[in-house]
């Protein structure tokens, strides 16, 4: 009987010192052993016999050798690209892309379908084809998935796996959940769009190395994702940041949400392309009044070819969101706000304006300190946000195989 308590003793922290190794590999990228032994406080000889295993059980590989001051280059070891992955699910009321990362944040295999995400059991179902492909494509490699990440719009609890704004997909029977566990047999975590676009930039973007940030996400609604002191708000359910339902305007539209005069009503794309109509049905001259179908590209290309009402639309709207997130300015205290979307393809002629407003509603100590930029990651923020929350989680609650 002690016998197997010792060896479970043993066993446990041998897997503790196995998830450390393996995280250092992650964030820091390529050790040696000396370096890693040094990092997780265990000695030269326990790390050799450890990286023995990881390499057997096929999670990392020697990589070469690194410069040495003196005496023998040390041999170097990374995470191995070529055996497990992390599928990811990234989903919006436009469209659904599907992705397949290796261990080193790389793209393997990557899907995209015109699958719009709805509050119906009917989203799951049409999800369930194309994840079967990957999923076959996958096995087919001989590749491993050690976890799912799925980012989706709306009030995500990512400890739950619910999302409270589009309550069909996460019903007992039938979930996305379930399928994604089903198909991929691995766990499944789920995360906001926003908080996956803030912890990509922080990883692998313009935030890397910053501890006080916020992301905007300025697309079909307004998210916001906040970093503090190095780490992600979540809030008690997972809900901190919602700054597109904040209201701006007492006598304004009606939200989605159901409020009167959200954010989300005055700077979101569908409210830009509603905005264009009236004022083009109110006469104003402009050349998006010969465009077969507004949209919010066809706004932003005409605006930065010069058009008058364009352009006005644009100032409007990075006027009405510096409004806003000159609050979360002075709530936060950030060094830096990163700006992606759909809106950020304008580039100046969004910024200009929000900086603008940030001057004008923000005390001037707040703004010494702030740059405000566009994200240089795009859309793939989001998706290398959610790997990397996958990874996390894996790695933090003791899941990885």
């Amino acid at each position: 009987m002690q016998d197997n308590a010792l060896f479970s003793v043993i066993d446990a922290k041998k897997y503790r010192l196995k998830r450390q190794v393996l995280n250092e590999l992650y964030q820091a990228g390529p050790q040696s052993i000396a370096q890693l032994a040094k990092l997780v406080h265990s000695s030269v000889p326990s790390m050799t016999a450890l990286i023995d295993e990881l390499i057997l059980g096929g999670w990392v590989r020697g990589i070469g050798t690194g410069a040495a001051q003196f005496g023998r280059k040390p041999s170097l070891f990374a995470l191995n690209p070529e055996q497990y992955v992390i599928v990811v699910v990234d989903s919006t009321v436009h469209d659904t892309k599907l992705f397949v990362f290796n261990l080193l944040n790389k793209v393997r295999y990557r899907v995209d379908l015109p699958l719009q995400l709805t509050n119906s059991a009917r989203f799951v179902e049409q999800l369930e084809a194309p994840l079967q492909t990957l999923a076959d494509q996958i096995r087919a490699d001989r590749l491993v998935v050690v976890g799912v990440g799925a980012a989706l719009p709306g009030l995500v609890n990512p400890v739950q796996g619910v999302n409270h704004t589009y309550p069909e997909i996460s019903q007992p029977e039938g979930s996305l959940n379930q399928l994604l566990e089903t198909l991929f047999n691995a766990p499944v975590f789920f995360i906001n769009d926003t908080k996956a676009i803030m912890l990509g930039e922080h990883r692998f973007g313009l935030a890397q190395g910053r501890k006080h940030v916020i992301s905007m996400l300025i697309d079909w609604g307004v998210g916001m994702g906040v970093i503090i002191n190095g780490y992600i708000l979540q809030g008690t359910a997972g809900f901190a940041g919602e700054l597109g339902h904040i209201q701006v305007d007492p006598d304004g539209e009606r939200c989605y949400c159901g409020k009167i005069g959200c954010l989300d009503t005055q700077v979101s794309a569908p409210a830009l392309i509603r905005r264009a109509q009236a004022g083009l049905q109110n006469g104003r001259v402009s050349r998006l009044a010969g465009s077969e179908a507004l949209t919010i590209e066809t706004i932003i290309g005409e605006a930065n070819a010069g058009d008058a009402f364009a352009i006005e639309l644009l100032d409007e709207a990075g006027r009405q969101l510096g409004r806003g997130l000159a609050i979360a300015v002075h709530l936060f205290n950030p060094e830096l706000i990163i700006v992606n979307g759909v809106l950020a393809q304008a580039e100046r002629a969004i910024i200009r304006p929000i900086e603008e407003a940030i001057d004008t509603y923000c005390l001037p100590n707040y703004r010494d300190n702030l740059t405000v930029a566009l994200s240089q990651l795009g859309e793939m923020a989001k998706p290398c946000g959610a790997q990397a929350f996958v990874m996390q989680q894996l790695l933090e609650n003791e899941l990885i195989p």
